[in-house]
């Protein structure tokens, strides 16, 4: 019955019989067909059959399709353009009852459009466009013309005004041509230079900055298909009661109509580079629509809560360049939420339950027997949890709900007789995620709730407890995370592997979290760049160690001034040194730009070479230093020549003698190399990838667990290496090229007399790594 009844609109047999395999679809477009039936009788024409589909097909709110395929029967709604427009009004205003009278004035509703109209309408913008259209002909954009036609006549026929434009060109112009035939020969774009292309002048608050362009404009604006402050009912699955619009209403009074987000991390562990995204999402979109967002520490698990992590994530959300509109605390809150609470159980939604946390884990643990106590009960149970009266484990208060992912009944408390960090003792009931965080997103009328897609589940009941209690309801959006291949970012793993010795700590720079990343030298701009470059997705992003490592490149290349360090040092004596004492050497800061200033590197008789930049013979291809075979020295302006190798007992190569020519008489060298000369003595540490697989907690890469993928060389220390005395004044977090070897900074180890250098990455990319 029901498929004669679909095919009989105009839909084919396979369209019908998959509209059935839909059930709420089916069931709407059943009910639409048989009211209009009922109107216009049995046979329905196709184009009535055609806006009926569309209507159950889009139409998010079910209360209003009567009253839209009403329209459809009488013959009012006619168009699909008059469908989208009625379709975009019922979800733009979901309260009843619907002002009749402006919804027709907005679907155009009784407007009749003549013939004679749409030809004056197409005369009018041929005549505007008459001078281009008979320089171009046919090649003209003749979409264009229907384009106006149509702004001036909203509600007219598209097909109607694609005839008369046609007819009006043929009388002008005529019939086409053998050229008019030809294609239109492309014009080639001007492309942008690489360095264009990645960068734009932004204005952000009247002054003039560089932000990499992808980032600000995925987020400025209409880039992302979010809701406009205080139009949170016009997302789909919002769920609009009838205190709604009244909420909104306040809500943007006090909020002025400005866009609120919030970063609201748990303060029990170190941000990781997947946060760097969250940072970067939360407040670059507030910053890109003219908005603000709030530092929210979510603190209700005193058990796990260090003032450490505290200091640490404010400093690293301010080391990523954002300083947040207000720093709070779900604990500044946990008093309305008590209150809040209480009215959950009056109004018969929450009750106090005493299953034990193992019989309610999982997606389908037994239903409470607690589930319909009277409410009085409940609010006496529930002071006695406030007053200490049970143990830990022993009571729960529970919403009544069923979540998206089918979880029944979710913890708003529990007990935990643990101390909080800032309200002391005066709790020993503690509220969970799934209750706290959507009010006081409500607390601080965020607009838009920013949450990695795992929070999809969660959506559900954000939205249910908001309109349980009838408070301002924002609106929650999920995004994908962003993860990295060759690590683990979990707070447990870590500290295992801080337990086990095998990092230092968590800011270790062989881990990814954020302090490690700034420990080891990344740029905060390199972190976001790489965020940036991520993008805003919905699907979940693992991405490989070495575009990070691109990017901090990039940004190192133009900040990082150059320096020059010797690794492995092997002494050279310069046996006809040309001055008494040593002579001062200007090197530049940045040698593609010397307008960036000069730095002072003393040159006395005595210098140090790489080990490797010396070889007794010279093999095919080789071009550095080697007997009969000169290198120059970087910067010196002098070209030496091997005179004398003097080794060990061993027969290891212990020094060089060699004699120099000034650049400008000395024959052009094959190479340069770097050197250095009455240096600073300093430890370097190198280096690689900490695990060996690229997922170390796959169980099917690793089955030994992610301890037993731990790479050995995943740090080489260099005790005595050798950096010019430009360095001298270095601060930790300092960030330095060193000549030939990479990007470099100075590590917090650093003391007088013993500077400490970390690699941040090599040059070029390995391509291996790759």
């Amino acid at each position: 019955e029901a498929l004669g009844l679909f095919t009989g609109i105009g839909l084919s047999e396979a369209k019908a019989r998959e509209t059935l395999r839909n059930g709420a679809l089916s069931a709407l477009l059943r009910r639409a067909v048989l009211q209009a039936r009922s109107a216009l009788g049995p046979a329905l024409d196709k184009a009535t059959g055609t806006l009926l589909y569309n209507t159950a097909a889009r139409l998010k709110d079910p209360k209003h399709l009567g009253f839209l395929v009403g329209y459809i029967a009488r013959r009012e709604i006619l168009t699909d353009l008059q469908l989208t427009a009625a379709l975009e009004y019922v979800r733009s205003h979901p309260l009843e009852p619907l002002d009749v009278a402006d919804f027709e004035r907005a679907c155009g509703v009784g407007v009749c459009i003549t013939p004679e109209q749409i030809e004056e309408a197409v005369e009018a913008v041929i005549s505007k466009h008459r001078a281009e259209l008979l320089a171009e002909r046919y090649h003209f954009n003749m979409g264009l013309l229907m384009g106006e036609a149509r702004n001036q006549l909203r509600w007219a026929d598209g097909k109607t005004i694609k005839n008369e434009v046609d007819l009006q060109v043929l009388h002008l112009l005529g019939p086409k041509t053998e050229a008019d035939l030809e294609k239109k020969p492309k014009v080639a774009k001007a492309r942008l230079a690489p360095a264009e292309k990645q960068k734009v002048a932004v204005v952000e608050n009247g002054d003039m900055g560089t932000e990499t362009q992808s980032l600000l404009e995925q987020l400025r604006g209409e880039a992302l298909k979010f809701h406009k402050p205080g139009e949170n009912y016009k997302t789909e699955g919002y769920v609009v009661t009838p205190n709604t619009m009244a909420l909104l209403k306040q809500h943007l009074a006090i909020t002025g109509g400005q866009v609120r987000t919030r970063f609201p991390p748990e303060p029990n562990g170190i941000l990781h580079i997947g946060h760097a995204k969250a940072i970067n999402f939360n407040f670059g979109y507030a910053k890109a629509n003219g908005g603000v967002c709030f530092l929210r520490y979510d603190d209700t698990n005193p058990e796990k809560e260090e003032e450490k992590y505290f200091t640490a994530i404010r400093e690293m959300v301010e080391w990523l360049g954002y300083q947040p509109y207000a720093v709070t605390h779900a604990s500044d809150y946990f008093d309305q939420l008590y209150t809040w609470a209480l009215e959950l159980i009056r109004r018969g939604q929450a009750y106090v339950c005493h299953q034990k946390v193992e019989e309610i884990k999982g997606h389908n643990p037994p239903p409470s027997p607690w589930r319909d106590r009277p409410v009085e009960e409940s609010l006496l149970l529930f002071e006695d949890m406030r007053k200490g009266k049970f143990g830990e484990g022993e009571a729960t208060l529970r919403m009544k709900l069923v979540m998206e992912d089918g979880k029944m009944d979710p913890v708003a408390y529990r007990v935990k007789f643990t101390p909080h960090h800032r309200t002391g003792d005066k709790w020993c009931i503690y509220p969970t995620y799934d209750y706290t965080h959507c009010l006081c997103d409500s607390i601080e009328h965020i607009t838009h709730s920013l949450c990695t897609k795992e929070f999809q589940a969660r959506r559900s009941s954000y939205f249910w407890l908001c309109n349980a209690l009838d408070v301002y309801c924002p609106v929650q959006w999920e995004y994908g995370r962003l993860n990295l291949l060759y690590t683990v970012v979990s707070k447990r793993k870590i500290i295992r592997l801080v337990e086990t010795g095998a990092v230092r700590d968590w800011d270790d720079p062989r881990l990814f979290t954020l302090t490690a990343l700034r420990r080891r030298g990344f740029p905060p701009e390199a972190i976001n760049n790489f965020c940036a470059r991520v993008g805003v997705t919905v699907a979940q992003a693992t991405m490989e160690p070495h575009l990070l490592e691109a990017c901090a490149r990039e940004v190192l290349n133009e900040q990082a001034p150059r320096a020059m360090a010797v690794l492995e040092p092997l002494k050279v004596t310069i046996t006809n040194f040309p001055a008494p004492k040593a002579l001062e050497v200007l090197v530049p800061n940045f040698p593609a730009d010397e307008s960036r200033g000069f730095h002072k590197v003393p040159f006395h008789q005595t210098i140090y070479i790489e080990e490797t930049d010396f070889r007794e013979e010279a093999d095919k291809g080789y071009k550095r230093l080697a007997p009969g075979q000169p290198v120059g020295l970087r910067h010196a302006g002098y070209v030496i020549t091997v005179q004398n190798v003097i080794k060990d007992v061993s027969g290891r190569v212990m020094e060089l003698e060699v004699t120099c020519t000034k650049s400008d008489v000395a024959e052009k060298p094959k190479a340069f190399i770097h050197w250095v000369s009455v240096p600073l003595a300093c430890e370097v540490r190198l280096y690689e990838r900490l695990f060996l697989h690229r997922n170390p907690e796959d169980p099917s890469e690793v089955p030994g667990g992610f301890l037993s993928d731990l790479n050995p060389d995943s740090l080489r220390v260099v005790h005595n290496a050798l950096v010019d005395s430009s360095v001298r004044s270095a601060q930790p977090f300092d960030k330095f090229q060193f000549e030939r070897l990479g990007y470099f900074s100075v590590d917090p180890d650093s003391e007088e007399g013993k500077m400490v250098f970390n690699r941040t990455v090599t040059l070029k990319e390995d391509p291996g790594k790759a």
